[in-house]
């Protein structure tokens, strides 16, 4: 069949729309301000053999993850019948971590299987041991129920043993069953859209462009790499630490800001290093640091892109060993950072899809910090290592176009876990945007991996035991230089009843690089303020308790600066 330029962007569209009104459908009718509010999901459409044919516009860490999901779906249960509906949750398969729940619908037409439906929603509680699922876990099973590819309806039957199961793990069961139907709806009109347009066009036809939108995407891949000069391109980067717990510092009086740093005006970490630290899995000199807490578990990430004419080699394999924290990446969402990088490099006009990809390679180290393997713990490789796998390869990235990538964002998602009897609250916190080659960085934002909103005050407060004190830009947070990073954010929630918490962030202790002689961005902190106003430092990493007018204060790093003033 020949294909008409004009009908293939029509076509595209097509798909396009039907996984935004998805997403429309899955915000408006779900439970959780998580979903409703921040909208933390996910949409898209595939083809018949798995392949994925447009997602919406919604969270960068699901481009590359939610298609293994989809094809774990139909490797584990073959071809999904009529009235089957998928479930999966595992990193293992596919998944990022357990709050990431991906729903899977086959769409038939005229008992012709055409194409899935499927998307992903970040439930506030999968169980664990923590209120909200984010865990100071050692173990996946101590991060919530695991769902290994399965039907959550054979035939239009739902499983009852799963839903019983699932139910019993939770904390908030209602809002859990909730958001599944939610999910069940955005399914049922992504394939209501996809019938729709076999009905218009015929099932040859959709199929057939289908295709060819996959092979339309990768002409467009394949031209960006060209444009990159051949050679090899290396950058590291380090966590900073590996996510086993670290004890809390008490501060007296109100005043604990953090000392600078003395290489603020550093430069990035190409190959350097500026002073010696331990370092898990590597024995690999450490850079410039800003914390109270010594980074004696940071965890190195090492890239080394080659590129070859229009093909591009992505190695991770160097980074360190899997460790025993919670900041372990799945395989599928280190791909998701790779990909995200070079569709940065796309004009926004160009479909993302399955074909935009296939001239990249992406190798990693089974067992390693970026290839996960069971039973790691994972829940922060999704929120905290994905922004650093994003750090090394746009780092990486620029030393062959200097020009066009901008210096380190805020590199965090600063994710916040609060619960309590019958409730749980969970979202992540912005922060600064790298400044780039003639621009400065955008402040107070999600940056690369996350592309939630935050969730209103009114929301919080309506919903939750909890007031919301401060919420406004981190001032002077951004790295200096001809054109400045973003700043961070401060927000403060005060406990209204005691309550549980857990904080997985990162950039606390190695701030955020600048470029080009740009100086690096302010790293973040974690506090809290008792009600009697004495003053409890926290890790990047913690789990506490708050007692009703305790207030958590987090600040978010900064972006680095670009450019020597």
């Amino acid at each position: 069949m020949s294909i008409d330029p004009i009908e293939l962007e029509l076509i595209r569209n097509l798909f396009e729309a039907a996984a935004e009104q998805m997403g429309i459908v899955l915000q408006r009718v779900s439970f959780s301000a998580n979903i409703k509010e921040r909208r933390d999901f996910s949409c898209a459409l595939f083809d018949a053999e798995g392949e994925l044919l447009a997602q919406a516009a919604h969270i960068p860490v699901h481009l590359g993850s939610m298609p293994e999901s989809v094809r774990a779906v139909l490797d584990r249960l073959g071809k999904l019948d009529e009235g089957d509906v998928a479930i999966v949750n595992d990193p293992f398969a596919g998944g990022t971590h357990l709050p990431d729940i991906t729903l899977v619908t086959p769409i038939y037409c005229d008992g012709q299987l055409v194409g899935y439906a499927a998307n992903r929603a970040h439930h506030a509680d999968v169980g664990g041991i923590s209120p909200g699922s984010m865990t100071l876990s050692t173990h996946i099973d101590q991060e919530g129920i695991r769902i290994e590819p399965t039907l959550l309806y054979r035939r239009g039957r739902r499983n009852e043993e799963l839903i019983s199961r699932m139910v019993s793990a939770v904390r908030t069961p209602d809002e859990r069953l909730g958001d599944l139907e939610a999910q069940l709806a955005a399914n049922h009109v992504g394939a209501a859209a996809l019938i729709r347009m076999v009905a218009a066009h015929g099932a040859q036809k959709i199929l057939a462009y289908g295709r060819a939108l996959l092979d339309y995407s990768e002409s467009f891949m394949s031209r960006a790499i060209a444009a990159i000069p051949d050679g090899e391109y290396r950058f590291e980067d380090r966590m900073d630490d590996d996510g086993t717990v670290t004890p809390s510092v008490p501060v007296q009086g109100e005043d604990s800001r953090l000392s600078p740093s003395p290489c603020n005006q550093g430069e990035g970490r190409g190959e350097g290093s500026v002073r010696k630290q331990t370092d898990q899995g590597t024995g690999q000199s450490g850079t410039g640091t800003s914390s109270a807490f010594s980074p004696l578990r940071s965890v190195l990430i090492r890239a080394v892109v080659r590129i070859s004419g229009d093909r591009a080699i992505v190695d991770l394999s160097g980074s360190a060993d899997q460790v025993p924290g919670c900041i372990n990446c799945p395989a599928a969402v280190t791909r998701s950072a790779v990909y995200y990088c070079f569709g940065c490099l796309l004009d926004e006009s160009i479909p993302l899809n399955g074909g935009a990809f296939r001239k990249i390679q992406v190798m990693t180290r089974p067992g390693s910090i970026v290839h996960a393997l069971y039973p790691a713990a994972v829940v922060a490789g999704n929120t905290e290592t994905s922004q650093r796998i994003v750090d090394v390869v746009l780092g990486a990235l620029a030393q062959a176009l200097p020009d066009r990538v901008p210096a380190a964002s805020c590199g965090t998602m600063s994710s916040v876990a609060l619960g309590g009897q019958g409730w749980t609250y969970y979202e992540t916190i912005g922060g600064g945007c790298g400044a780039g080659p003639g621009w400065d960085g955008a402040s107070a934002i999600q940056c690369h991996m996350t592309n939630t909103l935050n969730t209103p005050a009114e929301a919080i407060e309506m919903q939750y035991p909890l007031r919301v004190v401060r919420f406004e830009r981190a001032a002077d947070s951004g790295g200096r230089g001809r054109y400045r990073g973003g700043d961070g954010i401060v927000r403060e929630i005060e406990a209204l009843s005691a309550c549980q918490g857990t904080i997985l962030s990162d950039r606390r202790v190695f701030a955020p690089y600048g470029l080009n002689g740009g100086g690096e961005a302010s790293p973040g902190r974690n506090r809290i303020i008792r009600s009697d106003g004495s003053v409890v430092v926290l890790p990047g990493k913690a789990h506490f308790s708050l007692e009703a007018a305790d207030r958590l204060e987090i600040r978010t790093p900064g972006g680095g600066g670009w450019g020597s003033v």
